[in-house]
């Protein structure tokens, strides 16, 4: 790629990050009842494909470890790590039920179900959260550009405002680590001292340590 194209990159990226600025009420909003639910003693479910399975596991880390400052661990569960649960399911009764199987097994009124999307139209991502609202949990649509289905089936959904699939996924990550600052902030003194003195000796973030 030559480097005009990589400046264009570049500048594409600061341009949907920038534009994340309007949206940062319905980011904090989202962030202040993520805190409430696990303030109450639920915990968080993420799910996504490919990339988005990535980042469910990234934001997953984040909040079992730490972000920033010491704490105790706070629960959260990424549906896309068990092989043997997501090929029995996939195998048994089909791709289209990966996460709406899980959130039948694991989802309770209290928790809060974060599904990502990019285009908004994941179906077995969708499905999963139309399962967890109808559990009384929390939902929430990490996506882009309109939204999708997504949008119309979770209880809170954030667009990152593009259609670009990369742009999207970066605004993701941004908007992950938005919540796990909220998070860290409310809820560090949540697991007690002994909690904390044994994040404090963490070098980094759980996920993006060295």
């Amino acid at each position: 790629m030559s480097e005009p194209s990589l400046a264009r990159e570049v500048e594409d990226h600061l341009a949907v990050i920038g534009a994340l600025r309007d949206e940062l009420d319905r980011i904090r909003a989202v962030g202040d009842r993520l805190i409430e639910r696990l303030e109450r003693g639920g915990k968080v479910l993420v799910m996504g494909n490919g990339g988005s399975a990535a980042d469910s596991q990234h934001l997953a880390a984040e909040l079992v470890g730490r972000f920033r400052r010491p704490r105790g661990g706070l629960a959260a569960v990424a549906l896309t790590t068990d092989t043997s649960i997501l090929t029995a399911v996939a195998n048994d009764f089909g791709y289209e039920d990966l996460f709406t199987r899980q959130v039948e097994a694991l989802c309770r009124p209290e928790d809060a179900v974060i599904g990502i999307s990019t285009s908004g139209r994941s179906a077995n991502v969708v499905d999963a959260i139309r399962a967890a609202r109808a559990r009384g949990a929390y939902t929430v649509g990490l996506t882009g550009g309109e939204g999708g289905s997504l949008r119309a089936t979770a209880e809170d959904c954030v667009a990152v405002p593009s259609e670009d699939t990369a742009r999207i996924q970066e605004g993701h990550i941004l908007i992950a680590h938005l919540w796990c600052e909220m998070i860290d902030v409310r809820c560090a003194d949540r697991a007690g001292e002994a909690g904390g003195a044994r994040a404090s000796r963490a070098p980094s973030t759980a996920a993006g340590g060295p």
